[in-house]
């Protein structure tokens, strides 16, 4: 299992939804998030997560989402207190047939460690659960252990 990343971003609260800024200040999203390759993506509050996800789609679709009015669909509920939003994206680079299942495996696992540390994700709504391998356990602790609590 072949994971490349991160790339890192800013999260930028718009008037409807969020816009998402490339840290040398352009709005254009790198190869990874941009991609349909499977990935996980963690948007943190003050360099802790506080939200992880798993896609296909690129990630303008998914982080620009807006609620929908009558869909069910209520939108992102993370608000940004000051401390900084940031997306940080992972890619599954040798995924065979563009297959979700490993990445939303190392989703859960994230959400696991992250809830290890303390409590689950502030803003997590849901996880994808399926039968984890080591590999999928290592993945998701490199990708934990980019994360500090001594950003709170």
């Amino acid at each position: 299992m072949k994971v490349v990343g991160p790339e890192t971003y800013k999260i930028v609260e718009a008037k409807t939804g969020f816009k998402v800024a490339n840290l040398d200040g352009t709005e254009r999203l790198g190869k990874l998030a941009t991609s349909t390759m499977p990935k996980v993506y963690v948007v943190s509050l003050g360099g802790w997560p506080v939200y992880v996800g798993a896609t296909k789609q690129r990630l303008r679709t998914r982080i620009g989402m807006k609620p929908l009015e009558g869909s069910g669909y209520y939108g992102y509920q993370f608000k940004d207190d000051g401390r900084g939003l940031t997306l940080c994206v992972w890619a599954h680079a040798d995924a065979e047939n563009r297959n979700h299942l490993d990445m939303e495996t190392v989703e859960a696992e994230l959400v696991f460690l992250i809830r290890r540390a303390g409590q689950w994700p502030l803003f997590q709504t849901e996880i994808h659960f399926h039968p984890s391998h080591e590999y999928h356990r290592e993945v998701a602790k490199q990708m934990f252990d980019s994360y500090s609590r001594r950003s709170l």
